[in-house]
């Protein structure tokens, strides 16, 4: 892994913004640039992350990223300093490499202006062969096509596994997401269909209670014009009540008469049951109300038809 005072100066220069930011505008390149620059860090710990301002060859200049260093080419040949340049457009466009060897004597100068690729590379350790020399691997030999083969369908058998397995278990947790989810919609259904019975029944409470605060104020009014107490006036219980008009008067009186007429009969029945009045008193007295009753009962079914005289009615009536 690549030096800390090396990672913080990279996330320091890239994320900058100040006048002197780098000429990277893009997020996405900052993360790539940086994640490659620290990957170029981690394996050649000889070469350290610097900016400064590049000169191009039409004349404009840019602040950009740059890596310097010494490195070990072989046992034979001197260190080589080198200079590798991040262009402002990387990795659309190649880094540009200066290298040097030492001693100065020997100094030589490979410039290359940039030259964009028709496919950007991965990573800066892919545009160029490894510079360090390692002993334990100096003698071997570049793998086969077969075995590189080999080392690549392994490689991308083990990611297939290892994206499988990720993959699974999102499906895993999408689907107790999912299972959630319609279980809290069944929850807001009922409780939507909760609050729009609650708010019917709010409704309907309502309206009841301001017909019953008319109903109210209709009592109250007629107790104010009709109440004898406050006037220091004796008033009969049937008094309370008047008729609408005069049909009315007469239906109610004729229906009063005959009710009244019907229990003055059934008291003659008992009075003869108990032996209290003659059966030829009875009689009598019976033909006569009898026909005092159909006179009012036959001015009832004139005014309000015959269902005037069942009783279920009459009693629900009066």
């Amino acid at each position: 892994m690549a030096s800390q005072p090396s990672v913080q100066f990279i996330d320091a220069a890239l994320f900058c913004t100040s006048p002197f930011a780098l000429s990277y505008t893009d997020p996405y390149q900052k993360w790539l640039i940086r994640e490659h620059l620290l990957s170029l860090l981690q394996y050649f710990s000889s070469l350290n992350p610097s900016m400064d301002t590049f000169f191009h060859n039409d004349g404009t200049t840019v602040n950009i990223l740059k890596a310097t260093g010494d490195l070990q080419v072989s046992r034979s040949t001197p260190k080589v300093h080198l200079t590798i340049w991040l262009h402002q457009n990387y990795p659309h466009i190649a880094q540009l490499c200066h290298h040097i060897p030492l001693p100065p004597k020997l100094a030589l100068s490979a410039i290359q202006p940039f030259r964009p690729r028709p496919k950007p590379s991965q990573s800066l350790l892919s545009h160029n062969h490894p510079f360090a020399y390692n002993s334990a691997f100096s003698s071997l030999s570049h793998p086969s096509k077969r075995e590189a083969l080999d080392r690549l369908s392994c490689m991308l058998h083990y990611d297939v596994a290892a994206i499988r397995a990720e993959t699974e278990e999102e499906i895993e947790g999408l689907f107790a997401l999912q299972f959630e989810m319609v279980k809290r919609v069944d929850i807001a259904t009922i409780a939507t269909s909760m609050m729009i019975g609650l708010e019917h029944e709010e409704k309907t409470l309502k309206r009841r209670a301001m017909d019953l605060t008319d109903e109210a104020d209709v009592l109250m009014n007629w107790l104010g014009v009709h109440n004898t107490k406050s006037r220091g006036e004796e008033m009969e219980d049937d008094d309370a009540f008047e008729v609408v008009d005069k049909e009315s008067s007469v239906m109610l009186d004729s229906l009063a008469a005959d009710m009244s007429l019907e229990d003055l009969i059934y008291a003659l029945d008992k009075a003869v049951e108990r032996g209290v009045v003659d059966f030829d008193v009875y009689i009598s007295q019976v033909r006569k109300l009898a026909r005092e009753q159909f006179v009012h009962r036959a001015l009832v079914v004139k005014l309000e038809g015959s269902e005037m005289l069942a009783w279920p009615a009459l009693s629900q009536r009066l």
